[in-house]
């Protein structure tokens, strides 16, 4: 095995932790980005091109029967082919978090529809299902299994919200894991049927699958529940016959206590595992291979890579499978790095370097999958935003039109971890949310002064009330800072006098002059 440090992309601020990465016919989809998708990239997906020990995003182009597809972090993703041997397939994505921390039980199919040496058109399907639907949830798998020429895609695992019946004002946003129901997808029908095992007691989330044949390997995991990272190693098989499916668990021994590994497979019934960590505060430095071998799963440790001193000493680092045995890892440099968003980049290669001469070098896809497809794993739970850039074959993809990373805001100077005063006391490594609106990121609020800048809630002793209502009107805020300065710029309302119309007594005098001669000719008049 060996480690090398590669370049980082500047301005990463579109990409972070629970990203997908899609491949078809050796060209990668980046699926999931940071916030919301904008002018430039309204799909939110894009093609990546790696050139010249960079990273370029091209906006993917979509048929126009294509639904929309939201940026999705942390969803369960696999491919999904007709038969065990076809040589098609087409990716399912179910669940996810969305750029408002909602969650996400929908199902989509992306596949290639056309394909030139200038462009490639992708078309996006919702699926509606019926029967035990999966509520929505994030960190868990989703897999394809084959059984007497039938397949069907195997749910399991994540977490949710608390319901809302359950839910209290200091625990709002809470999550919990998901019941521990294995659900099988039947695609063809449109239906679903969960099942009940008395072997899975607790709920898992960001734990590992391999599926072969008509058979899912469970490794690792973490349960909220209980706050532990077991030795879990779990064998479901799932026969389908003519009739209703049967669904088995075994308990296997010989599990590993890990949760958020990466796993990339380097033969066809050869998988290496990656990464992870042991606990909260403690990543896990030792590699294991796995091997598949008639129907039976065999972990053994094997050599690690000598690790750099930065990777020793971090408390957190993540990655994803890139495919052909490599991994992509990363750390994060913010305690050494005045842009906050900046990380350092490694490629792990697991194969020798022969095997590696005879293979290129290519992107693949970071998911749970088969065993005829790239190992897969789920993104480090516990990371930070990054991007990359290796040295890798070109994808031929045209320069024009490419991705121009300036149309995006820079939210680097205004990230959720800075001193928005000189009071500030948030710190990434020992924050807690304070409001319970709040949930892995503190409250933040815009103050008008200038150009403007953002502050914490908490760092401006507002209550949660106030904060409620100035973030529901349409009102400028002032920091504690320039609240006094802008009362001095004031200046007094401007007062509207009203106009009195002037008297005139020209017409009075008149009126008074018709009176008398009026009654002058009367009198007049009456003596005589």
């Amino acid at each position: 095995m060996s480690l090398q440090m590669v370049s980082a992309v500047s301005n990463s601020s579109l990409l972070q932790p629970g990203f997908s990465l899609l491949n078809f016919d050796g060209h990668v989809l980046f699926f999931g980005q940071k916030g919301w998708p904008k002018r430039s990239c309204p799909t939110g997906v894009f093609l990546l091109d790696i050139k010249q020990n960079e990273l370029k995003m091209k906006p993917a182009a979509f048929s126009k029967d294509s639904c929309y597809l939201p940026p999705l972090r942390y969803p369960a993703l696999c491919t999904h082919r007709s038969n065990a041997k076809s040589d098609e397939y087409q990716y399912i994505i179910h669940g996810g978090k969305t750029p408002n921390n909602d969650l996400s039980d929908k199902i989509y199919f992306i596949s290639l529809v056309s394909k030139s040496s200038k462009k490639m058109t992708f078309q996006c399907i919702e699926k509606d299902l019926g029967g035990d639907v999966p509520e929505a949830r994030y960190g868990h798998t989703i897999n394809v299994v084959h059984s007497r020429g039938k397949s069907v895609s195997v749910i399991f695992g994540g977490r949710s919200y608390t319901p809302l019946e359950q839910r209290t004002t200091e625990k709002w946003n809470s999550v919990v894991d998901c019941l521990p129901s294995v659900f099988l997808v039947d695609f063809e029908f449109g239906c679903c049927t969960s099942y009940m095992l008395p072997e899975l007691q607790d709920g898992l989330s960001f734990h590992v699958s391999i599926a072969r044949d008509d058979t899912i390997y469970i490794l690792g995991g973490h349960s909220l529940q209980n706050n532990t990272r077991g030795p879990n190693l779990y064998k479901l098989k799932v026969d389908l016959p003519l009739g209703s499916p049967a669904v088995t668990c075994t308990i296997l021994p010989g599990g590993i206590s890990v949760s958020s590994a990466i796993v990339t497979q380097i033969s066809d019934t050869e998988f290496v595992l990656v990464g992870g960590y042991h606990s909260d505060n403690q990543k896990r430095l030792v590699c294991n291979t796995i091997v598949l071998e008639d129907s039976k799963i065999e972990i053994v440790e094997r050599e690690s890579p000598e690790w750099t001193p930065d990777i020793k000493h971090c408390k957190i680092w993540f990655g994803c499978d890139m495919g052909k045995g490599s991994v992509l890892l990363g750390i994060p440099g913010a305690n050494k790095q005045l842009i906050s968003d900046a990380n350092y980049f490694y490629i792990l290669r697991c194969k020798g370097e022969e095997e590696d001469k005879e293979e290129e070098l290519t992107t693949q896809i970071c998911s749970q999958t088969s065993s005829e497809d790239p190992g897969d794993s789920t993104p480090f739970e516990d990371s930070e935003e990054f991007c990359f850039s290796a040295e890798a074959s070109s994808f031929d993809i045209d320069d024009t039109d490419t991705y121009n990373e300036d149309d995006e805001e820079d939210e680097s100077e205004t990230g959720y971890w800075i001193t928005c005063c000189a009071s500030c006391n948030i710190d990434i490594n020992s924050w807690v949310p304070f409001y319970s609106t709040e949930l892995n990121k503190p409250a933040m609020i815009l103050c008008s002064s200038g150009t403007g800048h953002w502050v914490h809630a908490q760092c401006m002793d507002l209550s949660e009330t106030m904060l409620l209502r100035l973030s529901e009107a349409n009102v400028k805020y002032f920091c504690n800072k320039h609240v006094d300065l802008n009362k001095g710029l004031q200046t007094p309302p401007k007062v509207v006098r009203l106009k009195k119309q002037p008297m005139k007594p020209l017409r009075k005098k008149k009126t008074m002059k018709l009176a008398t001669s009026t009654k002058k000719s009367f009198l007049r008049r009456l003596f005589e």
